[in-house]
């Protein structure tokens, strides 16, 4: 496929629901919305699914989410969800692994196939959480996809990793609680689309939740393409406001024709296809 359109959507964590079913029912809705209205591809923050914790009782409040949400609804939303030729990353949620660690896990839905990706980078107060163990690219309508969850995405030894690796389009859900954590993951996702020659897209949480994790939110959606001849034509960097309420939603095209031209060109500076040695630091 030429172009794939994505939906990049902030999401208000407080806006008020009687129960689970119905924020289940809120999230599913905005998705459906968007693929209705013609997206190949929605995306929803990091940490929506600990909007759930109003809704869990007593101590160890992330376990009960991990197993209210894995347990009881994922099954659910997995069916409402799959639909051919659509895909979703629905932000993140609390896993507990075989091994008893929590992992901060993003539920993904390609065409109806399952996936998922761990976030490798924890910030000082996921004290709770364990990281996961790599990325896992995927493939979509013959796109190739990462999702890159918030702080990971402001760590270069992912890029690196990727390098050569032939990514189209990575995808960030975030939380921040502030405009600089807000600005710290667009100046490096913005960095990653240059590096690697891809398309970026970021969904950020916003909104109050009673969750002491992720109590007081703050964000925006955005986008970012590589600054290549194929893309001097067209906006390489675009986003909504940063808001701290409200749900709001950025549609864009992700040209992937552009990108495998830009990375076949030889006739200028790209960063993409270097394949740089080890650096030696002389002090």
């Amino acid at each position: 496929m030429a172009r794939l359109k994505l939906d990049l959507r902030t999401f208000d964590v407080g806006v008020a629901v009687p129960n689970a079913e119905a924020f289940v029912d809120r999230i599913v809705a905005q998705v459906e919305e968007s693929w209705d209205a013609g997206a190949d591809v929605v995306v929803l923050p990091e940490f929506l699914w600990l909007g759930l914790e109003r809704f869990v009782k007593g101590k160890g409040a992330l376990r009960a989410v991990a197993g209210l949400f894995w347990a009881g609804l994922w099954p659910g939303v997995a069916r409402r969800l799959s639909r051919k030729g659509k895909s979703v990353v629905l932000g993140t949620a609390p896993y507990l692994d075989a091994r008893g660690r929590l992992l901060n896990r993003a539920p993904i839905l390609a065409g109806g196939k399952r996936l998922h990706q761990d976030k490798l980078h924890l910030t000082p107060w996921e004290k709770a959480f364990s990281p996961g163990d790599g990325v896992r690219p995927w493939t979509f309508k013959g796109a190739r996809f990462a999702v890159v969850t918030c702080l990971d995405i402001e760590v270069p030894e992912i890029a690196a990793a990727l390098r050569g690796r032939g990514i189209d389009v990575i995808l960030v859900p975030s939380a921040t609680e502030t405009v600089l954590g807000v600005e710290r993951v667009g100046r490096c996702a913005d960095a990653r689309a240059v590096e690697l020659c891809c398309h970026v897209g970021v969904a950020h949480l916003v909104g109050r939740a009673e969750s002491e994790l992720v109590d007081d939110n703050v964000g925006r959606a955005a986008f970012f393409s590589p600054s290549q001849s194929a893309f001097a034509g067209s906006f390489r960097h675009l986003s909504v406001p940063v808001a701290r309420r409200g749900d709001h939603v950025l549609s864009v095209s992700a040209d992937v024709a552009a990108l495998r031209r830009a990375r076949a060109a030889r006739a200028e500076t790209n960063p993409a296809r270097l394949r740089a040695g080890r650096v030696r630091v002389i002090s």
